[in-house]
């Protein structure tokens, strides 16, 4: 299971999302200084702002992608599982920029932080996991055919 590339694809996903639920992603400048926009929430305007929706988000990705892992043995399944992975990450960006509307205004500026690109990352990742998959699966079929 480890020996497969796919596998450390996946792993570093899991790696990329949890580091992405702990960074902030961006900050929100205003008058009263710099404010860090995290999966959980900002703390704008002295009120506390709520967006665990993108926390939950990269929480799901994060388990599904382990989860992934361990479907070694039906490959068609892992690969409907890494594409539904990319897809809710797609989903974090979409609900990323509805927050993003929703918080800013003519006061405020934002600043991007590094980590808002790591699950954009992890798409890629799952992508490259796929195309491995595909090829495993490939070669296994190939292979009973000899026999």
């Amino acid at each position: 299971m480890i020996q497969r590339i796919q596998t450390v694809y996946l792993l570093i996903v899991t790696g990329l999302l949890i580091t992405a639920m702990c960074l902030p992603m961006g900050y929100f400048t205003d008058t009263m200084g710099e404010h860090s926009f995290k999966a959980l929430g900002i703390e704008l305007n002295g009120a506390y702002e709520s967006t665990w929706g993108l926390f939950c988000i990269l929480l799901l990705s994060t388990i599904v992608a382990v989860a992934t892992i361990f479907l070694y043995k039906n490959r068609m399944l892992q690969i409907r599982v890494t594409i539904f992975n990319s897809l809710l990450l797609v989903g974090y960006y979409i609900a990323f920029l509805a927050f993003y509307f929703a918080l800013k205004n003519d006061a405020n500026m934002f600043r991007v932080g590094w980590a808002l690109c790591l699950p954009l990352v992890s798409i890629i990742l799952n992508i490259l996991a796929v195309r491995a998959i595909g090829r495993d699966e490939v070669m296994v079929k190939a292979a009973d055919r000899l026999r």
